[in-house]
């Protein structure tokens, strides 16, 4: 019995291996006039990313699970920044360039977006004068 048990413990030890690593992770600031873009950011392929950002202009910030398909678009889910209430939900698949993904500003102007098939990018649709400045972070 002894034998059994042993083998038994052995196995389901064996099974429950994990594996931790470190993160890695892409910070890019942004300082973006009234109607830019960013530079096009290119999240990491077939793995869950965090994006997150925040634009420290108009406070706020808000984040997705991000999925970035080679050639195949993005698809993500997350919460909108707060916006004279509770935050809401943002979801989505597009490869389609100028696709919402999520606000980063109270004012809901600034936000992540589609770029591309394989690329996002931050827009601010802040009044005219008004430069947004914060950042994204990228967790994978």
């Amino acid at each position: 019995m002894a034998t059994v048990v042993a083998i038994i413990t052995s196995m389901v030890a064996a099974n429950a291996t994990q594996t931790i690593t470190t993160p890695n992770a892409a910070f890019i600031s942004f300082s973006l006039a009234s109607g830019a873009d960013s530079a096009p950011i290119t999240p990491a392929t077939n793995k869950s990313v965090l994006a997150m950002g925040c634009c420290t202009t108009a406070r706020g910030a808000g984040h997705v699970s991000l999925l970035h398909i080679p050639s195949g678009g993005m698809n993500w889910a997350g919460v909108e920044s707060f916006t004279f209430g509770a935050p809401t939900t943002t979801g989505g698949s597009s490869a389609t360039a100028e696709t919402h993904i999520v606000y980063i500003d109270s004012a809901h102007k600034v936000d992540i977006r589609v770029a591309g098939a394989d690329t996002i990018l931050v827009r601010n649709f802040l009044p005219p004068g008004t430069t947004a400045t914060g950042n994204v972070t990228l967790i994978w």
